[in-house]
């Protein structure tokens, strides 16, 4: 996917879900029609089980693999362990709690966060094992920058920048039976959007359009009140929030295929406007909206 310098807008790069289990996680999501990868471990007590998609973002559904590990984590300042578990003592242990952002350069991310007051701690530099699915191993790398508001514990977002990438062709992984390519929108549910307003401005470089709108290169986030939220998707928004993120939009390639797919998988879902709308559920902690590919 196209990466963009710390000095423009950031692309979407992933969406962190957290689940109670993967097996969950992964039974449901495949009931809605995703291939879902193999169990990826972190360093440090987390796991996932990643959905991608052709269009160069993904989903990554996290949990807690090690109890211990992330305990130890969260003491020695871990902040992507230490916000998961702050999220998961607010909301439970199945959300949508963070939103990540492609960058070349976290450094310089970290440093623009702290300038303006919004970075939620020290950077974070990791390595994992990797392998392909031809069985190829190698190391992946990464460092984080996180931002986010000092009195929300319901959402964060973090630049991500891969200092190690090693090249595997997804192909096979990103077959849908679902007909999804992308996420085109992701939305954010807000007491008072204007006021998260310069977080997400400053984390994502995106100048904010219509009052709570911004558009990244591949993506929009869409800053939206409960009232709001609740008229366009019809479904209410739960606790109140100073800021969450409630859904994500696809793009499929039929909705009257993916409508057929879910019926057979007993999957209940809604046909609203010009798209079908799942409801969370365990293993899924957002609202999916897919809308067909026009």
């Amino acid at each position: 996917m196209t990466r963009t310098r710390t000095t423009g807008t950031h692309p979407l790069d992933h969406l962190v879900l957290p689940t109670q289990n993967l097996d969950t996680a992964r039974a449901r999501l495949a009931a809605l029609g995703f291939i879902v990868a193999p169990t990826g471990v972190h360093p440090f007590g987390t796991e996932n089980c990643c959905v991608f998609l052709s269009d160069g973002t993904y989903l990554e559904p996290l949990a807690v693999g090690d109890e211990h590990a992330a305990m130890a984590a969260i003491a020695n300042g871990n902040v992507f362990v230490a916000r998961d578990r702050t999220y998961r003592d607010s909301r439970g242990d199945e959300g949508f709690s963070a939103l990540v952002l492609g960058t070349d350069s976290a450094d310089s991310d970290h440093a623009r966060y702290a300038e303006a007051g919004i970075s939620a701690g020290e950077i974070l530099s990791f390595s994992r094992a990797f392998a392909d699915p031809s069985g190829k191993s190698d190391i992946a790398s990464f460092k984080l920058a996180f931002a986010a508001n000092d009195t929300q514990a319901d959402a964060f977002l973090f630049a991500c920048e891969r200092v190690n990438a090693p090249k595997v062709d997804r192909t096979a992984l990103q077959a849908h039976a679902n007909g999804a390519e992308g996420m085109v929108e992701i939305i954010a549910v807000s007491d008072a959007p204007a006021t998260q307003s310069r977080l997400v401005s400053i984390a994502t470089g995106a100048v904010e359009q219509s009052g709570t709108i911004f558009h990244l290169p591949n993506a929009t986030l869409t800053l939206l009140d409960p009232e709001a939220f609740e008229a366009r998707f019809g479904l209410a928004t739960g606790m109140p929030s100073k800021f969450r993120f409630a859904a994500i939009v696809f793009s499929v390639r039929s909705i009257d295929a993916l409508s057929r797919l879910l019926a057979a998988n007993a999957i209940n879902h809604d046909i609203r406007g010009n798209g079908i709308i799942v409801r969370p559920a365990p293993g899924q902690g957002a609202a999916f909206v897919f809308q067909e590919t026009r």
